[in-house]
This record gives structure tokens, C-alpha cells and sequence, in this order.
């Protein structure tokens, strides 16, 4: 499905340009028109899917299969130094366009950039606790 309604939609079927790094029948990855860094690259399927609750694992799989060339090419192409995989779901956790996209941003020795969390220390008991939480949903 696709929606008229979406930029990305829009973008990964050609109707709005973009500098496109590569493209099959299933995908399409350009360069992000923001970029957090020099060759930050976006992945987004043809097919519509808000988020990556919607995706099936088919398409999610081979989403991260081309993924993992796209991060090789830039290695190689940019020499950069390491690589961000970044993907957010929901309003809460930075998602600005409601179609599945995936960022591949490359990193670079003193770029400054910080996408780190701010990470707590959890008991076992709660690792536990959440764990049968998960575990009894899948």
C-alpha cells in the first residue's frame, strides 16, 4: 500500500526527487536532506508501514540485509569511523515522518555528536520482572 498523503511514500515511488544512493523493487535509500552527518543515508520500503510495529519480518529482514551493504559501502566510500543504525517509533521517541525509515549515520573521531541515553541502574528483580513480561508476549 501506499499513501498519497505521505512525503516518504512519495519519495521512495520518485514522484518527489531525491539524491538516491540505491533503489529496488522494495526499497529506496537517499541521502537524509538533514543530515547529522556527512553521509547519513535513509531506508525506506516502498510499501507504506507507519512504524516498525506494522512491518512484516519478511520486509523487516530484508530491510536490515540491505542495510548491512549500504553501512558497508559508506565505510568504504567516507572512511568514516564507526556507524549509528537509528530507528524511532511514536511521537515519544523522535518519530517525525509515520513512515518506517531507517537512518544509517555515519560516524566520525571528534564529530561531536551525541546520541547516547542516559542510562539507569536496574535491580535484578526488575530485569526478571520485565523479562517474563516480554517473554510471555512473544
Amino acid at each position: 500500500m501506499i499513501k498519497d498523503d505521505c512525503l516518504f511514500c512519495k519519495i521512495a515511488s520518485g514522484s518527489i526527487p531525491s539524491a538516491t544512493v540505491y533503489e529496488d523493487s522494495n526499497f529506496r535509500v537517499f541521502m537524509d536532506v538533514n543530515p547529522a552527518s556527512k553521509g547519513h543515508c535513509l531506508i525506506v520500503p516502498r510499501e507504506h508501514f507507519d512504524n516498525v510495529y506494522d512491518m512484516d519480518a519478511e520486509t523487516a529482514g530484508r530491510l536490515f540485509s540491505l542495510a548491512t551493504g549500504i553501512a558497508r559501502a559508506q565505510r568504504k566510500a567516507l572512511k568514516c569511523d564507526g556507524l549509528n543504525i537509528v530507528q524511532n517509533n511514536g511521537a515519544v521517541a523522535g518519530q517525525t515522518v509515520n513512515h518506517f525509515h531507517l537512518h544509517l549515520i555515519p560516524r566520525y573521531e571528534g564529530d561531536g555528536m551525541n546520541l547516547l541515553w542516559n542510562p539507569h541502574k536496574a535491580e535484578p528483580e526488575e530485569l526478571e520482572e520485565v523479562r517474563k513480561m516480554i517473554r510471555k508476549s512473544i
